[in-house]
């Protein structure tokens, strides 16, 4: 059992609301709030012994599980937190303007229209740049720099930001969030 392993937590609806640790997985089994489960078993917890049968309590946690209540996200409200790492994730490690595929450490965040004309810090104004073409670019928009954008900033939807905000998804994790993206996710192979 790996401990950076993390459970994809559901609202009852199968919508995503959390990844969290296999101990607190543990204790939404413990207090009855699991009410479904797919997926992989990725761990397994044993714990005493009942006085009077002389079994082993033990609980078995799978990868995926909906749990009890009312989801706390709204799926049409959501609006995803912006990080590089998350920008860097929707587009590829992509420069939108030369096109080279580059390693995280070798990335900007770029503002499409710059901080220096006001522009937002927002996903729509972002997108993926290499050091080289953020620098040539400068403060200037793409049009007053002549370099065109090779692909256009999107806001990514609530499936898409579950696969963006972990790097560690197990393989049916992410098979479980890939069925529901959006036919124009870039996240598609």
């Amino acid at each position: 059992m790996e401990p950076s392993v993390k459970v994809l937590k559901l609202s009852a609806q199968g919508l995503p609301q959390s990844w969290i640790s296999l101990e607190e997985a543990v204790l939404h089994y413990a207090a009855d709030q699991v009410r479904w489960e797919v997926g992989a078993r990725v761990a397994v917890f044993r714990g005493g012994h009942n006085a009077i049968t002389g079994r082993q309590s033990v609980i078995v946690v799978s990868s995926i599980i909906g749990t009890r209540g009312v989801p706390r996200i709204d799926p049409f409200e959501q609006k995803p937190g912006l990080t590089n790492s998350k920008l860097f994730a929707r587009d590829r490690n992509i420069c939108a303007y030369c096109g080279g595929h580059f390693h995280e450490s070798e990335l900007t965040r770029e503002h499409i229209v710059p901080f220096a004309q006001n522009g937002p810090d927002t996903w729509m104004n972002v997108v993926t740049a290499c050091r080289a073409c953020n620098h040539c670019k400068s403060d200037r928009t793409p049009e007053q720099a002549r370099m065109p954008l090779l692909y256009a900033p999107y806001v990514p939807s609530l499936w898409e930001d579950f696969i963006l905000r972990n790097r560690r998804i197990l393989a049916d994790q992410m098979e479980f969030l890939m069925a529901h993206l959006p036919r124009t996710s870039r996240l598609h192979a």
